[in-house]
Order: C-alpha cells, then structure tokens, then sequence
C-alpha cells in the first residue's frame, strides 16, 4: 500500500466497509487492504478518499485494440470474431513474471491514454464490428465497477463481454461482477500456494473458489490458461495435480489453455518453455480425461486445434490466430459426427485472422 501526496479523484468504489473509526477496508479481494484517509491499496487504483473507497481509473484507459477473440485465449467462445479489447492499470497480485508489467505495474497514470465513458466503447464495438469486449491487459478485477457499466453499456447494444483476469477476488464481489460476463478466461498460475505466495504474493485456494463459482454458478464461459514456467510450475507431478483438479471438481469440458514463458520483468534469467513442455503438459492433462486441452505462444498446430471427443477429427483447425477450417454447424455441433462441442457457437462466416488493430476512442 502506498501514501499518495495528490488529491486523489475519482468514482466511488463498490466492497468496502470502514474500521476503527481512522481507515476503511477493501473488500473485493483477498488481501484486505486498510486504508488511511488518501491511501492506495496495493493495487494502487482503489484509495481512501475522505473516508470513501474510490476507483481512480474509472473511464481511464492504457489504450484499445482490436484482436481476434483467440488471443485472449478463448477457443470456444464465438471462434473466429474479433473482440475490442482494453484495460486500465494497476493490478492486485505481484507476479514476478509478468508479461504485461508495463501496464499491470504502473503507477504512473500518464500511461491511461483514452477517457472513454461505457457507453462510447460499447458504441465503438459495434462501429468496428466486434462481437465482444474484452477486458485485459491488467486484471479487469481492479476496475471491476467500469468494466461492470461497461458490460451493461455493451449488453444494452448486443454486444458480449469478456474478463481476461487472475481470479483474486472474494465470491460477494465476484457474484455481481460475472453475472455481467458472457466469457472469461482465468489464469491458474500453478498448482501450489507456494508458488503463488512467493511469485504472486497471492493464495491459491481463492482462486480455485472462483473458478469451481463461475463454472459451477455462472452463465459465463470460462476457459483456463497455466502460464508454464521452467522449473516453477511444469513438472510432472504437479501438472497431473493440476489436470485432475480440473477434470474432477469442473469436469471434462473446461478448455485449459498451457502457454509458454518468456523471460520478462524480474525473472529475467530464466529461459523460455520449450514446445516439448506444453505438448508434454497437453498429454498429461488429455490422459487426465480433459478433452480439450490447448498449446499457446508457441507454433503448435495440433495445440491450437480443437478437435471433437465423438469422432477424434478436427473441428476447428487453426495456425496461430488463423482458422484454417471450420467444421461445426451454428449450434456447435460437429459436422461429421453430431457431437455437440463444449462452448458457445453461432454462425460461422469469415475468421477475423490474425490481425491486431489499435483504435483510438477520442472520436467515438
């Protein structure tokens, strides 16, 4: 948590509840932050403004863009449609790994390029001709009031909403903030607390709470990624742990999506993850009884198929971003068998590709 000197502005805050009379606290994630009168919480976005929890990077953002919705990573979500995606800064875990750090770790607001109110980005969705809107590039947990008036904004225009997030989040908070979303892809950064409380700063068991809540509770799509980092997360053991946990307490048709590591931010010296290691973790986690099971950041084109458990054949067969072919029929069935695919389908007409278009939201 840190001091702020500025007069600090803002929207008040949702979850939070004041305490002995001097601070209040925080009530949307685990950590509990205490907050005198103009303290930041560690996520550095919620403060204490007179007595008052305010979300200071309301409407404030680090810059839009538009992707294809198989980046986020979402497979089974609308296959081939593009997603405006944004987010904002800060974040409320401390991953020492962090391939977003520039964003997920600022403190400076001058990062926030755009103002966008809810409404103009729903508007610039539907402009652009996206199906959804994601909200990414740090944890859309901290900003969770403006991406919730953002999927409202959206919804009341038919356009679907998207949460890329870690899932550190108490189930009160996350309650409201997934009955407004239509997909979202969590991380489960690893398997043991011990990796999340040394390299996250963080817990383990929320996180599986939340997955078990939105998969178990939710209308909302969700789809997993284990980001594998050499010698943190990727032996065998914990790698079969992690699949069983999947496949027993979510069951058999959660996508889990292992991605490979780069070095960045401040664990620069270890290497990249081998291709062997995701495709190693795919078995592992198919032989675990997981039927759709991705490689990502990597050129791996049977890792990026999704295939049908009836029949075995490729349903939607891509390279990278781009769909080579597609075999379901509007209701996500496969075309050579009739086995209904896990996700949520419709029509099918051309793949948004590969493309990455920044947009900027001024004009919107």
């Amino acid at each position: 948590m840190a001091r702020a000197d500025e007069i600090l502005s803002g929207r008040p805050a949702k979850w939070w509840h004041p305490i002995d009379g001097e601070r209040i606290q925080c009530d949307l994630c685990p950590r509990d932050c205490k907050l005198h009168d103009g303290q930041r919480a560690a996520c550095f976005v919620r403060a204490n403004q007179g007595g008052q929890m305010i979300l200071t990077t309301y409407g404030r953002s680090s810059g839009f863009c538009i992707d294809p919705i198989e980046k986020k990573p979402l497979n089974h979500f609308h296959p081939g449609s593009s997603v405006l995606s944004f987010g904002t800064a800060g974040c409320n875990l401390a991953c020492k790994f962090c391939q977003n750090w520039d964003i997920s770790k600022s403190r400076e607001m001058d990062t926030l390029m755009d103002d966008a109110t809810p409404e103009a980005i729903a508007r610039a969705a539907q402009r652009y001709g996206s199906q959804s809107v994601a909200f990414t590039y740090n944890d859309p947990v901290i900003f969770a009031e403006y991406a919730m008036d953002t999927a409202d904004a959206c919804h009341a225009l038919g356009i679907k909403t998207v949460a890329v997030t870690a899932g550190y989040m108490h189930l009160p908070a996350a309650k409201e903030f997934y009955a407004r979303m239509d997909a979202a892809n969590i991380d489960l950064k690893a398997f043991t607390d011990e990796f999340y409380f040394k390299l996250c700063v963080g817990h383990l068991q929320p996180i599986l709470d939340i997955l078990a809540y939105v998969w178990h509770e939710t209308q909302c799509w969700l789809e997993i990624t284990t980001l594998l980092i050499p010698g943190q997360n990727d032996s065998d053991q914990e790698l079969r742990e992690l699949s069983a946990w999947c496949a027993k307490e979510l069951g058999p048709d959660v996508p889990l999506h292992f991605s490979a590591f780069h070095p960045d931010y401040k664990m620069n010296a270890i290497p990249s993850t081998p291709p062997a290691t995701l495709q190693r973790a795919r078995k592992i986690a198919m032989d675990a009884g997981l039927r759709y099971v991705y490689t990502g950041n990597v050129h791996d084109r049977a890792g990026d198929t999704t295939y049908c458990p009836g029949c075995g054949k490729a349903v939607i067969e891509r390279d990278w971003y781009e769909i080579l072919n597609y075999a379901l029929d509007d209701a996500g069935r496969c075309k050579h068998c009739g086995t209904a695919i896990a996700g949520r389908f419709g029509k099918f007409d051309k793949a948004f590709g590969a493309r990455r278009i920044p947009v900027r939201l001024h004009a919107a």
